[in-house]
Order: structure tokens, then C-alpha cells, then sequence
């Protein structure tokens, strides 16, 4: 019989990989619901029964001790990116199956009532409300996030302009159509550069840090949300490009087929750029828009030089070509190319292969260990065995000394591939980048709230002196099993406001919205910052933001 085993899928959120449906014979599957205790068993204690789709709990009278349904069962808050049961659509669902079980048992204990439907409270349905992690991109992190508007901001003033232009309101960006579109390529390529991020959010740590609350989470969103503002700037590069084609072909005579035909073959690039990157194909072929966004743009970026020299040298009247480079740097198309072309190469130019060491706590995350001088906290790094094919960007793990390591869950190709078959060299961006976690900095008091291999990218906040003062809330399963007595180590020793250590293999599920809020009241701290999946991640801000605490997590482009 053909063999119909679902894959698993697997996912990243910047830097943090998790499963999207953990296997069944994963360690970081739920259990299966254990039986219902016989009636004879049932002399009238109290049970907690499962979180209902309100999310409240409900008690009722049961059994003894020995009964099967215990608090520890309850419904577990969906942050977690190595915690969710594996689901298959054709079976009820872990919290469906405790929940029918409860009921089972109380209708046999208890004289009442309650219907079912009372007792799912608003899901008659009985249907578990399951979103795909691209729903959550497209649609829960809302219709007007900080995100879309930077992107509408960046379209619409783009959007006016070229209005302007073509209806002869602006000759000046009538005439270089082009320019408005290699302008838009170098803030686009800005917003995306590694070194000028770095730059712009040291900046904004060291300028910030004195100022007023309210202010300095204004800053973290427009920062974390700084990819508005390159895909507005790319679809708004595809507008000036097109109009300015136009307006060549409109004017057949001053240009020649050359320009015409570069023009073109730079348009279609980028359009086929910008379809890769489109939410929908870059969720289900990452490794597919990764490349074709390279590559398309490195080859429009070839051709934008040649369009530049053909566009300035060419002569009209004469029907020749006039190369001297003295002509060509008087203007501004110029320096704008050259602009983009030197912050696309500078991360490049600091790749290195360099020897590492790989250790493998158990079959589910592996240590890498670098050579060199301390990391900042907060400061994240990308590493490849094939440079020119894929990169993976981790946190940093650093005491700020010598030496760093990162530390990556084996849950895709490339990270499985780590446990696997450690690699003694790896490639890797000697210019670090800054993330979200990097603004802790900007901070006086901070919560950090992780789950699964999502600790990485906090740990430099406990192994080193930093501005901010931070407590640190970790929710994963099978702690030194699963992730090594190195990494335990490194959380152990603090006093117990400062860390805490949730191991859901010996404690349970928490609620990890309800953990991060207790932390804030108990450490008094000015804001939140979550490493989880998507969902997990929507949970814990909208609860903190629901209660006044400013909090922020990974989105689908940070």
C-alpha cells in the first residue's frame, strides 16, 4: 500500500526556526489525552476541566486523585513553536478529545443540565479555530499595522509625484522618470543593507534612550517595521520605470533600441523580484524567492549601469555614443547607481569561510561555536554552507569577550543537516545585523519572553553588561535534553525574579501571555519583547498591549 505520511513543514521567523505541525514521534509533540477514569472511580473531588474557547477555566466536582483529567491538561496557550500537537484533519483534536472526555465523565458524576454546547461556551461548533501561519501574516497582525502603513506612506507620496509628472504639474520628474526610480531603488536597498541598519539603530540606542516612553516605542515600530518601507519603494521603482519607458518609446527618435531594450529587460527583473516576494509565494517557496531576489536583482543592477552609460553618452543628432567617464560623473544617475551598487556589494565583501566548532546536545538543536571577539547583545548573524544558494540568520550568543556561538533547533534541512553532518567550516557576514532585539538596549527596564530555540537571540543579555535591565521568561520542553547543560547553565545561577525557567515536560503548559504580564508587574519593567512563531507571538503582544504594556514581537518581514 502506498505509504500517505504527511511531511512535516517547517517554517522561520527571523532567525527563530520552529515546526509548523511537529510530528507525531517528535519529543515536542503534545502526548496523547490519557483514559477516563472508570465511574466506580469517581468518590467527588474538585478537576479543572480544559479551557473553554473563552478562555477561562471551569471547575466541577470529580474524582479522586487518580483521576485522569488534571489541571496540567488544560488548553494550552498556542505561542509555542515546538509545542503544538500534530494535526491531521480528518481526527478530532487533542482539545476537543480531553474535552469530550470531561464531559463524558461529568455527565456520568454529576447530575446536570449543562448541554455541550454550553459547556464549548461560543464554539458550538466544536471546531478548533487553527490559523495557518500565513493567515496570521496576511490577516491577524491587522489591517493598519506600523508595517502597511510605511508601505502606503512610501507608494502614496510616490503615487503623487508620478501623478504630478504625467500630467505635466512636474517637468522635472517628467524629464527623469529614471532617476525617480533608481532614487526609490536606493532607499529600498538602504532599508535592507545590514551595515546601514546597523548604523541607524546604534544611532537610535544611543540618541533615544533618554527620551520619554512613548517615544522610544514609536521609534521601535518604525524600525522593526522599516520593510514598509522597501517593498513600498520597490512596487513604486516598477511605476517610475514603466512610466519612463513610456515616455522613451513616446519619444522614439532622442533614444535608441539599445536603451529601449535594457530598459525593458531591467522592468521585467524587477517585476518578477517583486512577484517572488509576494506574501503568498514567499510563505510556501522561501528558498525560491530567496534566490530569484538575488539574482534578479543583482542582474537589473548590472543593466542599470548599462542603462546609465547608454542613457547619458547617447547623442541624438549624431546617432553615436559619448563614453567619457568626465560626462558621465556630473550627473546624478550616476551617483545613484553607484550608491546602490556599493551598499549591495558591502556585505558581501565581508564573507568569510571560517572554521567552527558544531556540538549536538540531543537530535533536535545543535551548538555553534565561532572564534574571534565578543557580540553586543541583542546582535543576530547569518551563516551558509553554500554562500551564492541560502543564508540563516540566528541570534548570537556572546558574554562580550571572546569568542560567540549561536544556537540552532534541528527542525529544516539546514539546521537538521547541522546535527547530522557538522560542518568544521561554515560561511558566514562578518558585518552582524540588528533586529528587534538589539532596541532592548534602548530601554531601562525590559521582560524577554522565548520559547523553544528562541532563547539564542536573549541570551547575551544575562552573560554581559548591558544598558538595559532585563528578566528573562523561557517556556520550552526537556531543557537539558533537548538543548544541552551548556545552554542550561548559561540561565541558571540568577535569582529567580530575573529568570524564569518554565520546562513544560515537568511543569505543564503555561499561559505564556499571562507569565510575560506577571513579569512586567513583578520586575516593573517598561516593555516586552517575544521570540516565538507567529501566533505565539500575536498572543503575547495583543494581551500585553490589551493590559497598557507596550510589547513587541518578530513580524512575517522584520
Amino acid at each position: 500500500m502506498e505509504n500517505t505520511e504527511k511531511l512535516p513543514r517547517f517554517s522561520s521567523c527571523r532567525g527563530v526556526s520552529f515546526e509548523i505541525q511537529p510530528s507525531k514521534n517528535s519529543p515536542f509533540s503534545a502526548p496523547p489525552p490519557p483514559p477516563p477514569p472508570e465511574e466506580s472511580e469517581l468518590p467527588g473531588q474538585w478537576v479543572w476541566l480544559p479551557r473553554t474557547s473563552g478562555r477561562s477555566f471551569k471547575v466541577f466536582p470529580l474524582s479522586d486523585s487518580s483521576a485522569a483529567i488534571h489541571r496540567s491538561m488544560s488548553r494550552p496557550s498556542s505561542h509555542f513553536c515546538d509545542l503544538d500537537p500534530d494535526e491531521d484533519p480528518n481526527q478530532t483534536s487533542l482539545d476537543e478529545d480531553i474535552e469530550q472526555q470531561a464531559i463524558q465523565v461529568l455527565k456520568k458524576s454529576v447530575n446536570t443540565s449543562l448541554s455541550i454546547e454550553e459547556m464549548r461556551g461560543s464554539n458550538p461548533g466544536g471546531k478548533k479555530r487553527n490559523q495557518s501561519r500565513l493567515s496570521i501574516i496576511l490577516f491577524d497582525q491587522g489591517l493598519f499595522t506600523v508595517y502597511k502603513r510605511l508601505f502606503l506612506l512610501s507608494f502614496s507620496l510616490n503615487t503623487i509625484l508620478l501623478s504630478l509628472a504625467a500630467s505635466g504639474r512636474f517637468d522635472y520628474a517628467k524629464r527623469h522618470a529614471a532617476l525617480f526610480a533608481m532614487a526609490n531603488i536606493l532607499i529600498l536597498t538602504l532599508s535592507r543593507s545590514e551595515a546601514f541598519l546597523r548604523l541607524l539603530f546604534s544611532l537610535s540606542v544611543l540618541t533615544l534612550r533618554r527620551l520619554p516612553l512613548p517615544l522610544k516605542t514609536v521609534a521601535t515600530s518604525f524600525l522593526q517595521s522599516i520593510g514598509g518601507i522597501h517593498s513600498g519603494c520597490g512596487i513604486s521603482s516598477l511605476a517610475w520605470l514603466t512610466y519612463a519607458l513610456i515616455m522613451t518609446i513616446h519619444h522614439w527618435d532622442e533614444y535608441s533600441e539599445a536603451i529601449v531594450a535594457v530598459a525593458s529587460t531591467i522592468l521585467a527583473l524587477l517585476c518578477l523580484s517583486c512577484l517572488a516576494a509576494f506574501p503568498l509565494l514567499r510563505h510556501l517557496h522561501h528558498n525560491l524567492f530567496e534566490r530569484t531576489h538575488r539574482f534578479a536583482g543583482w542582474s537589473a543592477l548590472a543593466l542599470l549601469w548599462a542603462f546609465v552609460f547608454l542613457t547619458i553618452s547617447y547623442n541624438s543628432s549624431n546617432k553615436s555614443y559619448d563614453m567619457r567617464l568626465s560626462r558621465l560623473v556630473k550627473t546624478q544617475e550616476f551617483w545613484f547607481t553607484l550608491s546602490v551598487t556599493f551598499f549591495t556589494v558591502l556585505p558581501w565583501v565581508t564573507v568569510r569561510r571560517v572554521p567552527v566548532s558544531v556540538s549536538a546536545p540531543s537530535n533536535h538543536a545543535s551548538i555553534i561555536k565561532f572564534g574571534g571577539g565578543g557580540v553586543k547583545a541583542g546582535i543576530l548573524g547569518r551563516i551558509s554552507r553554500s554562500p551564492l544558494s541560502e543564508w540563516h540568520a540566528f541570534g548570537i550568543i556572546s558574554d562580550g569577550k571572546e569568542g560567540h556561538m549561536m544556537l540552532a533547533g534541528a527542525v529544516g534541512d539546514f539546521t537538521r543537516g547541522l546535527v547530522t553532518d557538522p560542518p568544521s567550516h561554515l560561511w558566514v557576514r562578518q558585518v552582524h545585523f540588528a533586529g528587534l532585539p538589539y532596541l532592548v538596549n534602548m530601554y531601562n527596564r525590559a521582560v524577554l519572553v522565548a520559547t523553544g530555540s528562541g532563547i539564542c537571540v536573549f541570551l547575551s543579555f544575562l552573560l554581559q553588561p548591558c544598558s538595559a535591565d532585563v528578566c528573562l521568561v523561557w517556556v520550552a520542553k526537556g531543557i537539558e535534553e533537548n538543548f544541552g547543560q551548556e545552554i542550561l547553565d548559561m540561565v541558571s545561577g540568577f535569582d529567580k525574579e530575573r529568570v524564569v525557567v518554565h520546562d513544560t515536560a515537568v511543569l505543564g503548559r503555561p499561559n505564556v501571555a499571562e507569565m510575560a504580564i506577571e513579569a512586567v508587574k513583578r520586575w516593573k519593567a517598561e516593555v516586552v519583547v517575544v521570540t516565538s512563531n507567529p501566533q505565539g507571538s500575536r498572543d503575547v503582544v495583543e494581551a500585553c498591549k490589551g493590559v497598557g504594556i507596550p510589547a513587541f514581537g518578530p513580524i512575517w518581514d522584520s
